[in-house]
């Protein structure tokens, strides 16, 4: 959505794990009008070439193994991006950036505290942005400046450091440990730029559940209403949710196709689901397809597709009861 927001019609999507379901969801992209004769939105999963074959052995490795895909369209510049991240961007203010400073590596960073730079790639810079030094993972950062993993290269510029690290053969191929610390190293222009605004890593679990959480926030900075930036899907075909005359809603927000005839509060209720009358969903997220039965308890939860939540169930809890928090978790069905 971020791409198609930002006028980017020619995205390629890197898959490796379990890639089934990504696949059948991204299709041919026409839900993101990227179903085109000329770019478009192409799924890259590893694959047998004259260089080779193996899975992606680093994120820089990931770039060189489709190289041949971006050289097609000949391009100035390629952005790279995470896809376990959720912003809203327009990218091609980015861009403008990168062009402006004559940059050969742009990379979107957030402010964060100190105590989480420990976990991130730091930046530090000069008063006109630009990156003097970076580290992975630093055990005392020098800056409070976090790569978002959002990069804007120059191709050529790119393509050299990637077929070096190829044949340099480090081991790690990947743009945090060796592009980046090389290019600055042969004092390549490399500036940072700042973003404001919602941003969240969903690599774990409990990030997932948090940004779903965050949605239902009434001061959630990540607006879904916004009809100059919207989000789009695939959509399930299914008809309008059905709210029975026993329903509790609060503060939550249910998909298509769901009946509600029990309690929900604070929680994300995807498409197709059925929670029963006398049942509670609370804090928690239900995939789709789920039922919750009659007299099921489900709290600080996230239910997967398909589940069925049998009658007087309890799946999760709330942290206020227990005494020890490091033994408290978000209940994953």
């Amino acid at each position: 959505s971020n791409c198609t927001n930002s006028g980017i019609d020619t995205v390629g999507v890197l898959t490796q794990y379990q890639p089934l379901v990504l696949n059948e969801y991204i299709g041919n992209g026409q839900p993101w009008d990227l179903d085109k004769l000329n770019g478009g939105v192409h799924v890259l999963p590893p694959y047998q070439t004259s260089i080779g074959a193996s899975w992606y052995e680093g994120t820089a490795n990931a770039i060189y193994q489709n190289m041949s895909f971006i050289e097609r369209y000949n391009p100035e510049y390629v952005i790279v991006l995470g896809g376990d991240h959720i912003y809203k961007m327009d990218y091609s203010k980015m861009v403008d950036f990168h062009v402006q400073n004559n940059a050969d590596l742009t990379i979107a960073v957030l402010d964060i505290s100190y105590d989480e730079a420990t976990r991130l790639g730091i930046m530090t810079c000069n008063e006109d942005m630009q990156i003097i030094d970076f580290e992975e993972k630093p055990k005392q950062p020098k800056s409070t400046l976090a790569s978002m993993g959002i990069y804007v290269f120059s191709w050529e510029k790119l393509k050299k450091y990637l077929i070096e690290n190829e044949n340099a053969n480090t081991g790690s191929k990947d743009f945090g440990k060796d592009i980046i610390p090389s290019m600055l190293q042969n004092n390549e222009r490399l500036f940072a730029y700042s973003f404001e605004g919602y941003w969240k890593d969903v690599g774990t679990l409990d990030s997932l559940w948090e940004a779903n959480m965050d949605l239902l926030s009434p001061n959630s900075p990540l607006d879904l209403y916004d009809l100059k930036w919207k989000i789009y899907s695939r959509n399930s075909n299914m008809p309008p949710q059905y709210i029975g005359s026993n329903a509790n809603i609060e503060n939550s927000m249910i998909s298509e196709g769901s009946n509600i005839d029990g309690t929900v509060d604070f929680s994300v209720v995807f498409s197709g689901v059925t929670i029963e009358e006398g049942a509670s969903v609370k804090y928690s997220i239900v995939m789709p397809g789920s039922v919750i039965k009659k007299g099921a308890i489900v709290e600080y939860a996230i239910v997967g597709e398909e589940c069925v939540i049998e009658n007087n169930a309890h799946i999760g809890r709330s942290p206020e009861t227990i005494e020890n928090k490091d033994d408290w978790g978000i209940a994953v069905v």
